[in-house]
């Protein structure tokens, strides 16, 4: 579970499969009949996003990369919220949600700005540990937050994921500015930064309440900046 997927989880209790482990129980969902639930759509379509970017970084179209990536991140932030609104969820289907909202995390704000960097870099190996470092920090918070989740303070341990997106995003707009050279070695140095931040054991205030605001607001403007950079 991505640290949008809750707002305020203090107690984790375990949540028992109603089906039977009986390959051949009759009444069990089937796997797609989870994909069709609205949330895990929304997911799911940040997934998508998340790929997008992977595929666009590799053939060195960052602008739309990073739009990619950033509709991405609004996708993860909304997925949710709207799940909280649909009463009547089965413990099946929000146990399903956030197991899937981890999943895409990890592609869509780990291993895609890893590939944005790599890609950037010219896939130079000198590059490969910082890609390395995004990645396995983004694999090492997920997990540690699925187990614990937000504190009874509304806190969270570290830099929450979608971070990464939300500073890597508006960095791209001194491409321009610096040289590739110069850029590359900025863009490394962030990254792995950021890294650390979100494995590091301070603790920060969780972002709720007005920041889906401002966050919808930031990746709108971004996207008209970075949109008007590819058909400039």
């Amino acid at each position: 579970m991505s640290d949008s997927q809750q707002d305020l989880v203090t107690d984790r209790p375990v949540i028992k499969a109603t089906c039977s482990d009986d390959p051949m129980q009759s009444d069990r969902a089937s796997i797609l009949a989870f994909a069709v639930d609205i949330p895990n759509i929304i997911t799911l379509a940040g997934l998508c996003c998340g790929v997008l970017g992977v595929f666009l970084a590799i053939q060195g179209n960052f602008p739309a990369a990073i739009i990619a990536m950033l509709w991405a991140v609004l996708f993860d932030w909304y997925d949710g919220p709207v799940a909280r609104r649909i009463a009547g969820r089965s413990d099946d289907l929000k146990a399903f949600g956030s197991k899937l909202d981890s999943l895409v995390d990890i592609v869509s704000l780990a291993i895609c700005p890893a590939i944005i960097l790599l890609s950037y870099g010219d896939f130079n190996p000198w590059f490969l540990p910082g890609a390395l470092a995004i990645i396995m920090a983004g694999v090492l918070r997920l997990a540690y937050f699925d187990v614990f989740g937000v504190d009874a303070d509304g806190t969270i341990v570290g830099l929450s994921l979608d971070i990464t997106a939300l500073v890597v995003a508006p960095l791209f707009l001194l491409e321009g500015v610096l040289s590739h050279n110069a850029f590359a070695a900025t863009l490394y140095a962030v990254i792995a930064v950021l890294a650390i931040l979100h494995v590091a054991p301070f603790r920060a205030k969780k972002m709720v309440g007005h920041w889906y605001h401002f966050v919808t607001i930031y990746i709108l403007g971004l996207t008209a900046v970075f949109s008007w950079q590819l058909f400039d």
